[in-house]
């Protein structure tokens, strides 16, 4: 079965702030880890039940990866109509790269709703 999920006017993302944190863990092969906050708006007149997300990260060396999973960050954000959901996570990157992506939920009448993440830039600092 394939589903088709529509936007939801009023849902919306902001990529609240970007930055650089050498303190995360980061595996050799990628080894530059950017925190990043994200805030879920809903600014529509029903109730929405977040429940996955996917994030396509491009590097400059033509490289794709893409996550993919349940919940954010571990919960399943319900969104009453006015109500926002904020939370912090990060990528790691072995090159200067852009991530975005979307958020996938339903509303309480079942209806497949998504809010798309706003693009953001990654840039590893110079190392001397």
């Amino acid at each position: 079965m394939n589903v088709r999920f529509e936007h939801l006017t009023g849902l919306s993302v902001t990529v609240d702030e970007v930055q650089y944190d050498p303190t995360r863990p980061a595996p050799p092969d990628r080894p530059h880890p950017f925190v990043y906050h994200v805030s879920i708006h809903n600014a529509s007149q029903e109730t929405v039940n977040i429940f996955g997300r996917k994030w396509i990260v491009r590097d400059t060396d033509g490289d794709t990866l893409v996550v993919e999973g349940d919940g954010v960050v571990g919960q399943f954000p319900k969104l009453e109509p006015g109500q926002t959901f904020s939370y912090n996570s990060y990528h790691v990157i072995k090159a200067e790269s852009t991530a975005s992506g979307s958020f996938f939920g339903t509303t309480t009448q079942g209806r497949p709703v998504c809010a798309r993440i706003p693009g953001f830039d990654m840039h590893p600092p110079l190392l001397a």
